[in-house]
């Protein structure tokens, strides 16, 4: 399966982001896009949902 990557709409100017798989399991760093880290979806959106109440 190819990966798609979407950068958040809040990145900044520089690139430093982070960016989300289309299939919501993978994570990696725009400055570093060799290493992916492998995510449950599940603890990926409770992760995103506490940043939102912050």
């Amino acid at each position: 399966m190819s990966l798609r990557w979407r950068k958040s709409s809040k990145s900044v100017s520089d690139g430093a982001c982070v960016e989300v798989a289309n299939h919501l399991g993978a994570v990696r760093d725009s400055k570093n896009p060799e290493v992916v880290l492998g995510i449950s979806p599940g603890r990926l959106k409770a992760f995103v949902e506490a940043l939102k109440s912050r």
